[in-house]
């Protein structure tokens, strides 16, 4: 592979940097526990929602902050923010009752997602906060609470489809919610249900990074709220879901680099960049540069508690050009977010430990077998492009050159990649070191891992620092309690 090494440096913060440089640690957890193997920082997750904290109170702003479940299954993660005065929000059964048994309290819970009835059941007999789609979901709940004879239950609306007046800004289209231009019938059905419904609020769910558009939406939900009061409701809170995401990669300059050059590799100027040629979204016809690169933007210098600040500073244009967080301000609305990647921001890395080391073709790239699954990791899965950290299993020697490889996995199937590009390491891996991936607790650790070909799953630990040591357990038997000598 000619030309400079193109690295993608993981951005890591102190505390996970700590851990990777405890290759003693890291080994002996592999050791004992397999691999691949996933690691879990709990108190990173606190330090997350003291920035998201921060922004609440630089605005003056009073509400909670959600933790998106869905995001990761670690028990150790939930449990501590449990310990916390953060809330949960939950997308099925399973994580609602995860959430109960955790320690969080029905007020701290809120339940959004697709819902069947056992769900709906659970979350009207808990009394936690259910955020409803649409009319039809309305009513569901409405009848449980008359037939099982329950409290009446907090709802939170969630609406789509906003449009701002004068200058034309579509937020984009979601399966979830019901369109803002729906919202006189979504409202007459809070009225006939009244007896087993009281409206707390709206909010929105968009998969998009764009501010533009959620700035939008949240303006359509301040004037959801207006329209609510003038009927004699009283809503008190706004929830803009979540979305805040993260900065993944510590240097701008790597990201914008290796595009620039992924672009020249689909187009052939330049040697592959990717096995099989593969171009993430582009692709090359008869010399012209087609399709959308489909992958997350791994460098934003603005994700994150940042992200939220920068869109309640921004200014409601359909209301008189002041920022959202006065307007919020202003009505004492409460503001709820629902941070899931964002939160897990550095609170996990995933160890996979280096099988073989193989020479392909004359000045190709080594060929890399983990023994992972690219399910056990999928970073690219989520459009993640992020360079592991080489682990040695033993002190070697500087100096030595960088070299390109590919990361491929244990299952015996040809499209086993863990990385569909050629990653760029310091210097060459042996049998017997760790790879380790950083954060990847948000989605990748979790989300797609399967036990395919009888390989096993990733078991998972949770460590954190007492003192100049680390303390380790595994994730379900960590408690916010547990005493420094129940821990190894």
């Amino acid at each position: 592979m000619g030309g400079h090494p193109l690295y993608l440096e993981p951005r890591l913060g102190p505390r996970l940097g700590l851990l990777l440089d405890s290759a003693g640690l890291l080994h002996t957890l592999t050791g004992a526990l397999g691999s691949p193997l996933n690691v879990v920082l709990p108190d990173q997750i606190t330090a997350n929602l003291h920035e998201f904290r921060s922004v609440y109170d630089s605005h003056h702003l009073s509400g909670q902050v959600f933790f998106a479940h869905k995001a990761g299954r670690s028990s150790a993660l939930l449990r501590r923010l449990a310990a916390t005065d953060a809330g949960v929000d939950v997308a099925s059964l399973g994580e609602l009752q995860h959430a109960l048994g955790a320690g969080f309290t029905p007020e701290r819970i809120t339940a959004t997602g697709p819902k069947n009835s056992e769900f709906l059941w659970l979350a009207a007999r808990t009394s936690v906060t259910v955020s409803v789609d649409g009319r039809a979901e309305l009513d569901q709940l409405a009848a449980l609470v008359r037939k099982y004879t329950l409290p009446r239950v907090h709802v939170l609306l969630r609406l789509s489809g906003f449009e701002s007046p004068g200058v034309r800004v579509l937020s984009r289209r979601s399966r979830f919610g019901t369109s803002a231009g729906e919202l006189d019938p979504l409202l007459e059905a809070v009225e006939r249900h009244s007896d087993a419904v009281d409206l707390v609020g709206v909010g929105y769910h968009l998969d998009t990074t764009s501010l533009d558009e959620k700035a939008t939406a949240l303006e359509g939900c301040l004037r959801a709220l207006e329209e609510c009061r003038s009927r004699g409701l009283r809503p008190r809170a706004v929830d803009v879901g979540g979305g805040f995401g993260i900065n993944y990669l510590a240097d701008g300059g790597q990201w914008e680099r290796y595009t620039t050059e992924l672009t020249s590799a689909v187009l052939g100027t330049r040697p592959p960049l990717t096995w099989g040629g593969h171009g993430y979204g582009l692709r090359n016809e008869a010399g012209t540069l087609r399709g959308t690169l489909g992958l997350y933007p791994a460098h934003r210098p603005v994700a994150g508690a940042r992200y939220l600040d920068a869109l309640l500073s921004h200014p409601a244009a359909s209301l008189g050009g002041r920022p959202l967080a006065a307007l919020l301000l202003e009505h004492l609305y409460d503001l709820h977010t629902e941070p899931g990647r964002a939160l897990l921001d550095r609170c996990g890395v995933t160890l996979a430990k280096v099988l073989e080391v193989r020479e392909q073709d004359a000045g190709g790239a080594l060929l890399v077998r983990l023994a992972a699954k690219a399910d056990d990791v999928a970073l690219e899965e989520h459009g993640v492009l992020m360079d592991p950290v080489l682990v040695p299993r033993t002190d070697r020697p500087t100096g030595q050159q960088p070299v390109a490889v590919h990361l491929v996995g244990s299952l015996c199937l040809e499209t086993d990649l863990i990385t569909r590009r050629t990653v760029f390491l310091p210097r060459r891996p042996e049998p017997g070191d760790l790879m380790a991936f950083p954060n990847t607790a948000a989605y990748c650790m979790d989300f797609h891992a399967t036990r395919a070909q009888q390989q096993p799953v990733a078991r998972k630990v949770a460590a954190w620092q007492e003192g100049d040591s680390w303390r380790w357990c595994l994730d379900d038997e960590y408690w916010p309690t547990t005493p420094v000598g129940e821990a190894q």
